[in-house]
C-alpha cells in the first residue's frame, strides 16, 4: 500500500502518513466492506481515495518543494549499435513519475498502475475524459523527454 501512496505523494514520509490514515479508515470502515470485490482492491482504493483527498487539502504546500536535480543521475552505458545497457531502475522511473506536474501524475499513475478507465480518472478527479486521455498523452512525452535527455537518447534508435 506504501507503494500506492507513494505515486501520488512526494516525500516518503508523506505517503506513509498517508498510507497510516488510509489504513484508519480501512478499519474504521471494515465493516461497510461488501465483499463484491477483492478485500485487496477495496483497500487499494481506499488508499487512492486518502492520496487523492490529502493532495488537495494540502495543495499550497506543493508549490513550495524543490524538485531533484535529474542531470547528475544515470551514467549512460552503451554499445556501438544504440543498445542501452544500463536502464533506469524501477525507483529511478517513479522518481521521474513523481516530478511529472500533479494532473499528469495522478492521471498516469491511475491509467498505468491502478488500471483505471478514462472515463473512471476523469470521474474521480472532476475532469473530463478528453482531459484525462490529453494529460496522459502529455505525461507520456514528458517522461520520454526526460529519459531522452537523461540518457541522450535520439528518438528512433531501435533496441534489439
Amino acid at each position: 500500500m506504501l507503494g500506492i501512496c507513494m505515486r501520488y505523494c512526494k516525500r516518503k514520509d508523506e505517503a506513509e502518513d498517508v498510507m497510516h490514515e488510509g489504513f484508519i479508515k480501512v478499519f474504521s470502515n471494515i465493516a461497510k466492506f461488501r465483499e463484491e470485490g477483492s478485500f485487496e482492491g477495496w483497500i487499494k482504493r481506499i488508499m487512492i481515495n486518502t492520496s487523492l483527498s490529502h493532495y488537495h487539502a494540502n495543495l499550497k504546500h506543493y508549490f513550495q518543494t524543490n524538485v531533484n536535480d535529474l542531470e547528475d543521475m544515470l551514467s549512460v552505458d552503451h554499445d556501438d549499435d544504440g543498445v542501452y545497457n544500463n536502464a533506469p531502475s524501477r525507483t529511478q522511473l517513479l522518481d521521474l513519475i513523481q516530478e511529472l506536474p500533479d494532473g499528469y501524475r495522478f492521471v498516469f499513475n491511475m491509467y498505468v498502475f491502478e488500471d483505471f478507465s478514462h472515463k473512471q480518472i476523469a470521474a474521480e478527479l472532476g475532469i473530463s475524459v478528453n482531459t484525462s486521455k490529453s494529460q496522459l498523452a502529455k505525461a507520456r512525452r514528458q517522461l520520454q523527454k526526460k529519459l531522452q535527455r537523461i540518457y541522450k537518447l535520439q528518438p528512433n534508435i531501435r533496441s534489439k
